[in-house]
């Protein structure tokens, strides 16, 4: 999985548990919008300062379990199709 932090976007102060429970590749914005599916996480100003991007449905499912445990909730969890370009948007409850 691929993941990216957005410019002029500030980090939520929760990011380095996401970066701690997920293995992710460093990667540029472009890179990561190019994988099949996407996880956005919102901070606590509610902009998506972070992507991250999944080739396979094992990974996304995978990602979100871990955002699951961290307290996270998913936006889109009761929702059909995409929203800002995301299949999940986390953020704090």
């Amino acid at each position: 999985m691929k993941t990216s932090l957005l410019d002029g976007k500030s980090p939520a102060k929760f990011d380095k548990h996401i970066i701690g429970n997920l293995l992710l590749d460093v990667a540029t914005p472009d890179e990561v919008r190019k994988e099949k599916m996407l996880i956005g996480v919102r901070n606590e100003d509610g902009e998506i300062y972070r992507l991250i991007g999944a080739t396979k449905i094992n990974s996304f499912m995978n990602a979100v379990e871990e955002l699951d445990d961290l307290g996270l909730v998913n936006e889109l969890q009761d929702t059909e199709g995409t929203q800002e370009g995301c299949d999940a948007i986390f953020s704090e409850p």
